[in-house]
């Protein structure tokens, strides 16, 4: 897994430094966290994001290891905001929707997108 350092965190995530590194910490190590999402880099085809509930990373055969992720968020609502912010950054930023290469991972993904 490689952490976007200015990690998108939705509402109910509390912003203090060392409650962020104890949730990456948990994430990472599969500790079991109930309804809470990762927005990661999308890693297939040419959709731009993914929204993957935690608990699916508990199991032993998820490829973990090419998992960007840009966002945190508790519940599937605000998962679907925080992706909708990237987005929006992404297109004020740049005035394209190339959110791999806004974070700085066109090369590292392969993707020209």
């Amino acid at each position: 897994m490689i952490w976007y350092e200015n990690l998108y965190l939705g509402e109910s995530i509390p912003k203090k430094a060392a409650k962020i590194r104890r949730l990456k910490w948990k994430i990472t190590h599969n500790a079991l966290l109930i309804n809470t999402f990762i927005i990661v880099l999308c890693r297939y085809g040419t959709n731009l994001l993914e929204i993957i509930p935690v608990r699916e990373l508990r199991q032993k055969c998820y490829p973990k290891q090419n998992l960007y992720i840009v966002g945190i968020a508790k519940g599937y609502d605000e998962a679907l905001e925080i992706a909708a912010e990237i987005v929006t950054d992404v297109y004020k930023e740049t005035g394209g929707f190339k959110v791999k290469h806004f974070f700085g991972q066109h090369e590292k993904a392969g993707d020209s997108t």
